[in-house]
C-alpha cells in the first residue's frame, strides 16, 4: 500500500530469504563481504517483502552488491546511482530503496549528488563501502585515501586532503549519519537497519578494506583505532556535537576513529514536501491526458 511502513509486516510474516544464489566476484577477504551480509541481516530482520526493496549501485567492486540479493537491483553509471535511486523513490514512494557504492564512486565523481540528495532530504539508504583507494582500477588513489599512502598513481605519498564524508553528509542535510566497519558486521547491521527504518536520507560510510590493494588501511589498522560511539555517551541529536565527531579522527591524527551513529533527525522528506507527491506515489496517479499535455505545452512556447 502506498506510504506502507516498512516495519509493517516485520512480526506477521515469516522472514523471507534474499539470497539470490549470485556469488560475488569480490576477492578473498574483502570487506564487501560483510556489507552483503550485514545488509542481508538488516532486511530480513526487518521484514520487508523482496518486492518492495530496489537496490542501486554504480561502478566499482561495490557494483557488484545488488547480485547477491533476490530484489530489484539496477546497475546503474559511475557516480551516479543516486540520481537513479532518487528517481525510483520519487516515481514509486512505496518501495525501500538502497544505494550501494564505493568511495570513488560516491565521494569523487558524485559527491554533487550527495550533496543534493542530503538536503533534499529524499527518503533512501546510500552504504558507501569506503576502502581509501580505487580497488577495480588495481589501486590508484581515492578521495578518501589518507595524505601520504602510497598508490600507483601517488608513488611517493598522496598529498591531497581526504575528504570526510560524515562532516560533508551532516552539513548537506541528511537527517541519518552514521559510519560502519566491515570488522565488525553485527554492529554495522543494526547501523543499516536504522538507516532503512529511517524517514530520510540515511548514509552508512563503511570502512571496508581492500585486502588486495591497500596495504596501509587493513582490518588490524582500523582495529587499533576505532571505538563506537555508543559507548562514548554521545547524543545523535546534536548536531554540533556530530560535527565535532566526524572530525575526531583526523584531529587525533587518525588514532581515535569514531564508528556509529553521528546523526539523526526528524525531518519531513522531499515526497511529504512535494504538493504533487503528497497525493500519493507517482505510478498510482493518472496521467495527463493528450488535450492537457498539449495545453500544457503551449504555456511554454
Amino acid at each position: 500500500m502506498p506510504g506502507s511502513n516498512p516495519t509493517a509486516n516485520q512480526n506477521t510474516k515469516q522472514k523471507q530469504n534474499f539470497a539470490s544464489g549470485v556469488k560475488p566476484i569480490w576477492c578473498p577477504g574483502c570487506g564487501d563481504f560483510s556489507v552483503e551480509a550485514a545488509l542481508m541481516k538488516a532486511v530480513q530482520e526487518i521484514g520487508i517483502e523482496k518486492e518492495r526493496v530496489v537496490i542501486v549501485s554504480g561502478i566499482g567492486c561495490s557494483s557488484a552488491m545488488p547480485h547477491p540479493f533476490s530484489t530489484y537491483g539496477i546497475h546503474s553509471l559511475h557516480g551516479r546511482l543516486l540520481p537513479v535511486a532518487a528517481g525510483v523513490k520519487l516515481a514509486n514512494d512505496d518501495l525501500i530503496v538502497i544505494g550501494t557504492g564505493g568511495d570513488g564512486d560516491g565521494y569523487g565523481i558524485g559527491v554533487g549528488h550527495l550533496i543534493h540528495n542530503a538536503r533534499r532530504n529524499i527518503d533512501l539508504t546510500y552504504i558507501v563501502m569506503n576502502n581509501e583507494i580505487y580497488g577495480l582500477t588495481t589501486g590508484q588513489a581515492s578521495p578518501t585515501s589518507l595524505i601520504g599512502a602510497k598508490t600507483k598513481s601517488t608513488p611517493f605519498g598522496s598529498i591531497e586532503t581526504p575528504e570526510n564524508p560524515t562532516a560533508i553528509a551532516i552539513s548537506a542535510g541528511a537527517t541519518y549519519v552514521a559510519r560502519a566497519f566491515s570488522g565488525d558486521p553485527m554492529h554495522m547491521a543494526e547501523l543499516i537497519k536504522g538507516g532503512i527504518l529511517h524517514k530520510g536520507f540515511s548514509i552508512i560510510d563503511v570502512f571496508s578494506p581492500c585486502v588486495t590493494f591497500n596495504n596501509l588501511n587493513t582490518y588490524d589498522w582500523f582495529r587499533q583505532r576505532v571505538y563506537k560511539l555508543e559507548t562514548s555517551g554521545h547524543d545523535p541529536s546534536d548536531k554540533s556535537k556530530a560535527m565535532e565527531r566526524s572530525f575526531e579522527a583526523e584531529q587525533t591524527d587518525w588514532a581515535k576513529i569514531p564508528i556509529g551513529l553521528f546523526y539523526k533527525a526528524e525531518k519531513q522528506t522531499y515526497s511529504q514536501l512535494d504538493i504533487t507527491l503528497q497525493q500519493g506515489p507517482l505510478v498510482n496517479q493518472k496521467f495527463p491526458t493528450k488535450q492537457q499535455a498539449l495545453e500544457i505545452m503551449e504555456e511554454y512556447r
